[in-house]
């Protein structure tokens, strides 16, 4: 049966996660009744990543298997039947054993600061209008190059085999109002980004120095790091896949 890759974008402030749970509203949910109204028929999705509730995404990716027609206007259509909040971006025909989870090459994540009072940042920045040292926080970033078990930064209640992860790009940047951590990995833990965020804005803050911040990784210990910031200012930026497989 063919095999298809759905791109899409969403604010995830007002679902409990990417992928499906009980009793509780989801992207995945919510792109599932959209493609059953439209096709008449029940279409099961899998999720690239598991995004946490209120975390939003510039990029991520479903596959599934169809074997019928699509409309011609079939994004005009779904996305007409979607919330607001939700937008299809793009349909591709992959291989029958593609997969957008295990095939992806790596994952990239922005986590936005603003520290001056703005009403239109609100709801996608976090709010922190305190002074940081800049350079602390970019040693820092740079340091977690050096590991690979981010066991400390992952939150208790998660089911992965192992709590290794390859960061390949780790740093401090400013975009327009913004102070943003990017971040980019073959994977990444549960939690995992706004833990390092919030860790090192401790350290940006003179709660730690960089010894302080490396003895948190080699703790491998999650309550010895900080998960305070809250999801509304991250962002999955891009999922990457093999050229031949998913065009950008």
């Amino acid at each position: 049966m063919p095999r298809y890759f759905l791109e899409l974008a969403y604010k995830g402030q007002q679902y409990s996660g990417f992928q499906s749970q009980k009793n509780a509203n989801s992207i995945q949910a919510e792109v599932e009744k959209a493609l059953e109204t439209l096709y008449r028929q029940p279409i099961e999705l899998t999720g690239s990543s598991r995004t946490d509730a209120g975390v939003h995404a510039l990029q991520n990716y479903f596959h599934f298997d169809f074997d019928g027609e699509f409309h011609p206007q079939w994004q005009y259509k779904l996305n007409a039947i979607l919330p607001k909040d939700i937008v299809l971006k793009n349909l591709t025909l992959v291989s029958p054993d593609a997969h957008c989870r295990f095939d992806a090459l790596s994952r990239e994540y922005k986590y936005f600061i603003y520290r001056k009072k703005d009403p239109f940042l609100d709801d996608r920045a976090y709010y922190f209008p305190y002074q940081l040292n800049w350079q602390a926080m970019q040693e820092a970033a740079g340091v977690l190059k050096e590991y690979q078990d981010f066991t400390s930064f992952s939150k208790r209640n998660t089911q992965v085999k192992t709590f290794q992860c390859r960061i390949l790009e780790s740093e401090w940047i400013e975009e327009g109002e913004c102070l943003v951590y990017h971040v980019r990995a073959d994977r990444f833990l549960r939690g995992m980004v706004r833990a390092l965020t919030s860790t090192m804005l401790k350290l940006g803050r003179g709660k730690m120095d960089l010894q302080g911040f490396r003895n948190i990784i080699e703790a491998k210990d999650c309550t010895k790091a900080s998960f305070a910031v809250p999801a509304h200012g991250l962002f999955l930026v891009r999922v990457e896949y093999p050229d031949l497989l998913v065009k950008s």
